[in-house]
């Protein structure tokens, strides 16, 4: 057999070449050597190295199979330049043992190799030889492509799931070409009542909505467009922009169109909504983490706008602080981190202490003082809404029996306490205040339920049988911000309700706007009319105390008389007052 050598290499390369007679009719190497390489069940073979020349010394039929030797220059494939090339850097170095892995075209498709490099020791006065083994990792491969395949891929539509799609978002950015200027959006859609189905056709249904879902979104998107499904009925699109925002608007019509006709399921007919929230990048170099993270802090917008939002800078810091507000406020919640202060309401005819409004207040020791305004919301957004309301109802009622107790005898003052339309639609409202009154040794009539009008408005049923309920606990209960819902006069006078407060934007600017003096002329008038008391929020001047007064208005509260203060101050304030009316 002639010798065979590599082609184009350096000229202090060794050259690589066969012994004549490797092959089985002529063996010049021991036949023990043959014998011990075919007893191995993998390709393997034996080289040496001397004066610069690499020469094979005995194969077994495996490495003949797979990596044959005496292959013409001329038709060997890459894999056959590349297993000799990396036997010539290991037998260069120092190393006593080298693995790398080989990839070469089968008959069925790719096939893997772990090959191993190591030196053996002088063999019948051979020095410098090398053994080289190859594992055939095929079926490893198939397998770990198989399962990294599920690990990207949403089992249920085929789409990728949320890793998969970062890593298709990382392939399109470094393996296509992009022209200048140009950038990539990503669109959020969530579907909306998703939920609904599910509870009322059964999950069967709702993957099948799933399916479907996704199968017209995929077939609205322009090629090179990437679908994913990063939720459970949340989807994304990762889409190449050369026109900016046009372009993404443009993807959102036909979003839109895909699902504006019903999808079958079963004997129903179904009409999916969902809102869509879209994020551009800045540039290509941008972290499509951070872009896909925009995208969904705008879709949360959307679903409360019933819009397409696009993201805004600076959303994606109020999302992350939103965040942080409930984590910290879940602590705070476990750990007693929250307070109550309360507000005097103010008999306004009399100048006597009424009773005090509960409000939440928090100090945090990362965040500072928190508004209540942004934790309240967090919290109902959260569903932390509902053991904040039963710590406020506990403490508020705890908070009554601690002034009972160190004054000696009840207080001629009461609580109120406010209600959040979620927590009235997903807690026990009336097991709570009745837990609070009997674990305070209180009586119902000295702890007030504020509710709003959108409470009553959302599901007046059920806020109706909550109402009759607390009045079985004899409770007053009060309409709060009264004039900014839609309640009207028929289910006013039906709901038992005792005390209507006006809101603050009636109120605060009555004296200067003609209209909103009506207004409380008119909620005054209506209240009068169905045997109702009237406090008026939001009083800042003597001015509007006196007005308030004269137009026979019940009670006010308002910074005019104080703001918001500690229990113990609270109970001084009223102490104070009682025993300047009583001397």
């Amino acid at each position: 057999m002639e010798s065979t050598s590599m082609r184009d290499r350096p000229d202090d390369m060794p050259k690589v070449e066969l012994l004549p007679g490797v092959d089985d009719a002529h063996p010049v190497h021991p036949v023990t050597m043959s014998e011990w390489l075919a007893a191995l069940p993998h390709p393997s073979a034996t080289f040496s190295f001397e004066n610069n020349i690499l020469s094979i010394v005995a194969i077994n039929s495996s490495f003949r199979r797979y990596f044959d030797p005496t292959m013409d220059e001329a038709v060997k494939p890459a894999h056959a330049a590349e297993w000799r090339n990396r036997i010539v850097q290991y037998v260069q170095s120092a190393r006593d043992s080298e693995s790398f892995e080989l990839r070469r075209d089968g008959v069925l498709g790719p096939e893997y190799f772990h090959c191993t490099l190591g030196r053996l020791p002088e063999l019948e006065g051979r020095p410098n030889l090398f053994l080289f083994t190859a594992l055939d990792r095929t079926s490893d491969r198939a397998i770990e492509k198989n399962l990294r395949r599920e690990l990207l891929s949403d089992g249920l539509t085929a789409l990728p799931n949320r890793t998969g799609f970062g890593e298709e978002i990382d392939d399109r950015l470094r393996n296509t070409p992009w022209p200048d200027n140009a950038q990539f959006g990503i669109i959020a859609i969530d579907l909306s009542r998703f939920s609904r189905v599910n509870e009322s056709l059964g999950p069967m249904a709702g993957d099948e909505l799933l399916i479907t879902v996704a199968k017209r979104l995929k077939s609205s998107l322009r090629q090179g467009d990437v679908l994913a499904r990063i939720g459970g009925n949340d989807f994304a699109v990762f889409a190449r922009l050369n026109n900016g925002l046009s372009d993404a608007l443009h993807i959102v019509q036909r979003i839109r169109d895909s699902l504006s006709y019903p999808i079958r399921l079963s004997d129903l007919q179904i009409r999916v909504d969902c809102a869509i929230g879209c994020a551009l990048s800045l540039s290509l170099s941008e972290d499509p983490d951070d872009v896909v993270r925009k995208a969904q802090a705008a879709v949360k917008i959307a679903k409360r706008s019933g819009k397409v939002e696009i993201y805004r800078n600076g959303v994606l810091k109020e999302a992350q602080r939103r965040f942080s507000v409930e984590s910290r406020l879940r602590d705070a919640l476990a750990q007693g981190g929250l307070t109550l202060a309360f507000q005097p309401l103010i008999h306004l005819q009399t100048g006597e202490i009424t009773g005090f409004e509960a409000l939440a207040r928090w100090n945090d020791d990362e965040l500072g003082d928190v508004s209540p305004t942004e934790f309240i919301a967090v919290a109902e957004e959260s569903g932390l809404i509902t053991p904040l309301g039963r710590w406020a109802a506990y403490e508020a009622a705890q908070a009554l029996s601690r002034w009972d107790a160190k004054f000696g005898q009840p207080l001629p003052v009461g609580v109120n306490v406010n209600l959040s339309p979620i927590q009235m639609a997903r807690d026990d409202v009336a097991s709570m205040f009745e837990e609070a009154l009997r674990y305070s040794g209180i009586s119902g009539n000295r702890l007030t339920a504020e509710l709003t009008e959108s409470a009553i408005v959302a599901d007046p049923e059920k806020a109706k049988k909550l109402l009759f309920a607390l009045k079985d606990l004899h409770m007053p209960i009060a309409m709060d911000d009264f004039g900014t819902g839609y309640s009207n006069l028929a289910s006013l006078h039906s709901l038992p309700i005792d005390i209507l407060k006006i809101d603050r934007s009636f109120v605060s600017s009555m004296l200067e706007d003609r209209d909103k003096e009506i207004m409380v002329r008119t909620i005054l008038s209506l209240a009068e009319s169905l045997g109702l008391h009237v406090t008026a929020e939001g009083i800042e001047t003597q001015q509007l105390a006196h007005a308030l007064q004269n137009l026979g208005c019940w009670q006010g509260q308002g910074y005019y008389f104080a703001r918001p203060m500690a229990e113990a101050d609270a109970f001084d304030y009223w102490r104070a007052r009682w025993n300047f009316e009583t001397v």
